[in-house]
């Protein structure tokens, strides 16, 4: 069965996109504990993340260097945190999440709600860094 995240990378949902290639999307997450909190997913519909073959793991690690890279030059933060937790949508996915302290990566916190206006900035901005 297709995730909402198979729906995003086909286009069926729209999302705040950051950066794509043949393998990888990244896009702005909807409810982010930070500004700049994005996801970066796996156009194969694998659900558990250490069941991605090595060599794709390790090019989906570059991937998200490359976009946590772009985030660091928008948003102000004094570290970009990668938590990768995997039981929310059944399909491999990483946490990129601008960081001034461990308290940033608290899932538990409640989460930001920012406006389309505010999504599209952000993600134009840091898809453009």
């Amino acid at each position: 069965m297709a995730t909402i995240f198979s729906k995003i990378i086909s286009g069926e949902i729209p999302c705040y996109k950051i950066s794509e290639n043949d393998e990888f999307l990244a896009f702005l997450d909807i409810s982010p504990l930070r500004g700049g909190h994005t996801l970066v997913v796996t156009k194969t519909e694998i659900d558990y993340i250490f069941d991605i073959p090595d060599d794709h793991l390790g090019r989906m690690m570059v991937f998200a260097k490359g976009v946590a890279k772009k985030i660091e030059k928008v948003v102000s933060c004094e570290r970009i945190g990668v938590c990768v937790i995997g039981l929310e949508v059944p399909h491999a996915h990483i946490h990129l999440i601008p960081m001034d302290s461990v308290h940033d990566m608290n899932f538990a916190r409640p989460k930001l709600t920012l406006s389309k206006e505010e999504m599209e900035s952000l993600a134009e901005r840091i898809s453009k860094a």
